[in-house]
């Protein structure tokens, strides 16, 4: 007699049954929850960055999916922008935009925080909250350099603009994260999946 042992999941998404069919929805759906938290933006008057809901949306999206479908994900969002679709921040497309560095930095952020998530560090507030800010930071690497080549200024002068004025709302959505992944993972043990 034989018995089969099941895998405990890494990430959220691994408690969703099913297999390729699975994780193409997946894939697709986490690069249509940022395409739509895109269209959620502020523009500021001084700098050419706007307040989004990208950020927050790439990050939960890489905690939920994990490493392989978070960057698979991000990809489908950057080349269906680049191919025309006007998803990105403000109803743009393509690259040429001074915030287009930061939808690069997507890629790396969901390998990152998805990497360390299927390691189980969205499990406990203060571990996910470590790996939002490591997200983050992996975003803002590749957006400041890109907006400071795009508006030709110094890197010192793209951080002021591409990263000083989102630290409070990066603090928040850090500290929602914190209180959402663990509590997504309780409710999964509860429900024994």
């Amino acid at each position: 007699m034989s018995s089969s042992v099941v895998p405990a999941p890494r990430v959220l998404a691994d408690t969703v049954p099913g297999g390729l069919v699975r994780d193409a929805v997946l894939v697709l759906g986490g690069a249509a929850f940022v395409g739509a938290a895109a269209q959620v933006a502020i523009p500021l008057p001084f700098t050419p960055v706007p307040l989004t809901g990208q950020t927050f949306a790439v990050l939960l999206a890489a905690g939920v999916l994990g490493s392989v479908r978070g960057v698979l994900s991000m990809i489908v969002y950057l080349l269906v922008g680049l191919a025309g679709v006007p998803w990105f921040a403000e109803g743009h497309s393509g690259a040429a935009m001074p915030s287009f560095g930061y939808v690069v930095g997507f890629v790396a952020a969901a390998a990152l925080v998805g990497r360390l998530a299927e390691q189980g560090a969205t499990r406990s507030p203060w571990r996910t909250a470590g790996v939002m800010v490591l997200g983050n930071v992996a975003i803002y690497a590749v957006g400041v350099t890109w907006l400071a080549m795009a508006i030709g200024v110094s890197w010192g002068a793209a951080f002021s603009l591409g990263v000083v004025p989102f630290l409070l709302g990066d603090a928040i959505k850090v500290a929602l994260a914190g209180a959402l992944f663990p509590a997504a993972w309780r409710l999964v043990r509860r429900t024994g999946r």
